[in-house]
């Protein structure tokens, strides 16, 4: 799932990751997210910090404390100073997270990295 409110970003990271044949869910606000999260469990949550509502953060969060699925969450944001993400890491529980403006080859291997954990964490040998 892909959240942010800037529909451009959406539109240039669902093109990349779809190009790489990942099927790809949008919300453009953090409510979007959390409501269509209650019916799609994606896999990875590609999520903005900086939007109209509820933040990034906060999404991240609230996500995190379900006890049922949870999956990755990266945040892709604008907001990269220390204190920005060690409360991406350490507030809001994500998995990673990736300055924008992003660098393809990094969003995609982190992308890759964080499936490849989650798919160990669902289905352990």
């Amino acid at each position: 799932m892909l959240v942010d409110d800037d529909e451009n970003i959406r539109f240039i990271v669902r093109m990349i990751l779809e190009m790489e044949g990942y099927s790809v869910v949008e919300a453009g606000s953090g409510e979007e997210c959390l409501e269509k999260f209650n019916t799609v469990r994606p896999d990875l949550i590609l999520l903005d910090i900086t939007m109209a509502g509820i933040n990034g953060w906060e999404v991240c969060r609230q996500i995190k404390e379900r006890k049922s699925a949870i999956p990755a969450v990266l945040m892709l944001s604008a907001r990269n100073g220390e204190e920005d993400i060690k409360r991406s890491l350490e507030y809001a529980h994500a998995d990673a997270h990736i300055k924008k403006p992003f660098d393809t080859k990094e969003l995609l291997d982190m992308v890759k990295i964080l499936l490849q954990k989650e798919s160990h964490a669902r289905h352990p040998k």
